[in-house]
């Protein structure tokens, strides 16, 4: 065993008496050690049941034999982050939690592990850190939330943060808006649509490292306090085998997960995480696989905020493993791919049945032929930049309209929320890029604010950060390379044209060669926004957008 670093033999008996300290018994010592890493805190809806998740999952490795000891990850709630400087410590944290959880488990030599987060990157930042351990790991997430009825409609946070852009143009009253925020999320859970904290849970099934419903089971369901014991008990058997995260999460199976991620529909961060998670296996992800794959997945679900539909509809429909059995019948899939089962890929969805084709629409019906993400390319993103093509309107896939360029987050919101964006406006909002941000914030109050405001289906916005899975619209984001190493969208002036054309995979600004090259010329680096502590650690460490914002040691000069 792994553990026996610190638990067997004469040299090993101070290490002993700390487990003593501990209150562990000799039974308890001989027993393979399993780290449960819990990220249950106080302040994230998703997380505040992960306590109960936990103590299912300890039961779980205990009846399969093995020795349960539980220790911490953090995790930032997004949408209580959001619209502040508290966004710009959103991203950092995948890798402080990748960083901690490498930290702990080889200090620790722990023989396997179980993963338990819920919300948005503290699920990658996990997956992060199994790669780089690789002793045997299952996930289990802690849950979507159900979602909120108000007016006979189900609702999620996305109308919530729009409901804010209504008010300020006068659409709705106060009253409207205390009940809209009083209805909105009614459970505890990651917010109840298609965001960022439910597309990696679901890709977490699709990567084979978390069971069946991992993604999709709400969290207030008792279902999921049997799918934690069963985590619990499978991670014994994976121990057995000795099947590891390397043996899972291969090229094939991150390649899954994108081809899945276009059919779901999921959020544009699932682009900064999925490079992140192939660097941890040691493979150079170029985001551009995204059109390739793109181009021959149908796009079968409509999830908020692109859809009516929410996560429970999703799990009554099936869930993951529907959508997958789905593309695995058009041959989409690789299917061979070992999964924490013990079993392969097709194997796990072999019956998995769709039912209900409203929510998961068959291969012959879909919402359109290609993807829900597309990476759009041109003389203002040379590198690349992310869309949700799947959250666009028909009217916004193409367009062209003259740029209002702003600096930081808080100068665009200020100009929606006081009307000075027209119909046709492209929002350019730069600086806020991994280096730049620094920590790439999310841009959901600018566009729900666009939303709200009735210019969704007029109005684009083009930025060096990045989108909730909550944002929808013509929102193009991780625009490489960013503004603070002097990229394109670093030389926009205030009126130039810029053309989006998303069916042609396109984002071209109207100026010369010639007259970029003279601003280029002219162009000085800020300033950095910020210079001490982990922010400025990181920023100084951080790639762009485009290589999902991995971490990197400077290169000598």
């Amino acid at each position: 065993m792994r553990s026996d670093a610190v638990k067997t033999g004469t040299q090993q008996a101070p290490h002993r008496s700390l487990f003593n300290a501990l209150g562990m018994t000799k039974e308890e010592m001989e027993r393979p050690l399993v780290g449960i890493v819990c990220s249950y805190n106080e302040i994230v809806p998703g997380h505040m049941n992960l306590d109960k998740i936990a103590q299912a999952v300890k039961l779980g490795v205990a009846m399969a034999g093995g020795t349960p000891i539980m220790f911490p990850a953090i995790a930032v709630c997004d949408g209580i982050a959001m619209g502040h400087v508290g966004m710009k410590y959103s991203l950092v944290t995948r890798d402080l939690i990748a960083d901690s959880t490498e930290a702990m488990a080889m200090a620790h030599q722990f023989d396997a592990l179980v993963m338990i987060p819920n919300c948005d990157k503290n699920v990658p930042g996990l997956l992060m850190a199994a790669a780089r351990i690789n002793v045997p790991t299952v996930f289990v997430s802690g849950g979507p939330m159900l979602a909120g009825h108000l007016n006979g409609h189900k609702t999620s946070l996305s109308s919530m943060f729009e409901a804010v852009g209504a008010y300020a143009a006068g659409k709705l009253t106060e009253e409207g808006l205390t009940e809209c925020e009083n209805k909105t999320c009614p459970t505890c859970g990651s917010c109840s649509g298609m965001y960022t904290a439910n597309s990696m849970n679901c890709l977490t099934e699709v990567l084979g490292m978390g069971l069946k419903g991992n993604g999709t089971i709400p969290a207030v369901y008792s279902e999921r306090i049997r799918l934690a014991k069963h985590a619990g008990m499978q991670v014994m058997e994976m121990y057995r085998r000795n099947i590891r995260p390397r043996d899972i999460m291969t090229k094939e199976a991150i390649l899954n997960a994108l081809t899945v991620d276009m059919a779901l529909g999921c959020s544009t961060n699932s682009m900064l995480h999925l490079p992140a998670i192939a660097h941890e296996i040691g493979w150079d992800f170029d985001i551009s696989f995204a059109n390739e794959i793109s181009a021959k997945t149908p796009n079968l679900c409509h999830l908020a905020p692109a859809g009516p539909t929410y996560m429970e509809d999703l799990n009554e429909a099936g869930g993951v493993y529907a959508v997958m059995n789905e593309l695995a019948q058009a041959g989409l899939l690789h299917t061979e791919c070992m999964t924490v089962t013990g079993k392969t890929v097709g194997e796990n969805i072999k019956d998995c049945a769709n039912l209900n084709p409203e929510v998961i629409r068959p291969l012959d019906n879909p919402y359109s032929t290609t993807g829900g993400l597309a990476v759009l390319r041109g003389n203002l993103a040379p590198d690349g930049s992310v869309v949700k093509r799947s959250a666009v309107v028909a009217e916004m896939m193409v367009h062209e309209g003259p740029a209002r360029v702003f600096d930081c987050e808080e100068d665009a919101i200020a100009a929606i929320k006081g009307g000075k964006i027209v119909e046709g406006d492209v929002v350019v909002i730069r600086y806020e890029g991994p280096k730049g941000g620094p920590g790439m914030r999310e841009m959901l109050n600018p566009t729900s604010a666009i939303a709200g405001m009735g210019l969704g289906s007029s109005v684009a916005l083009i930025t060096d950060g990045r989108f909730s899975g909550a944002s929808r619209g013509a929102s193009i984001g991780h625009v490489s390379p960013e503004a603070a190493v002097g990229g394109p969208i670093a030389l926009v002036e205030e009126g130039d044209i810029i053309s989006i054309n998303i069916p042609e995979l396109k984002l071209e600004l109207k100026v010369s060669d010639e007259e970029l090259a003279a601003r280029k010329a002219k162009w000085q680096p800020r300033e950095p926004k910020v210079t001490t502590g982990y922010l400025a650690r990181y920023a100084a460490m951080v790639t762009s957008g485009n290589r999902g914002a991995i971490l990197e040691v400077p290169k000598a000069k």
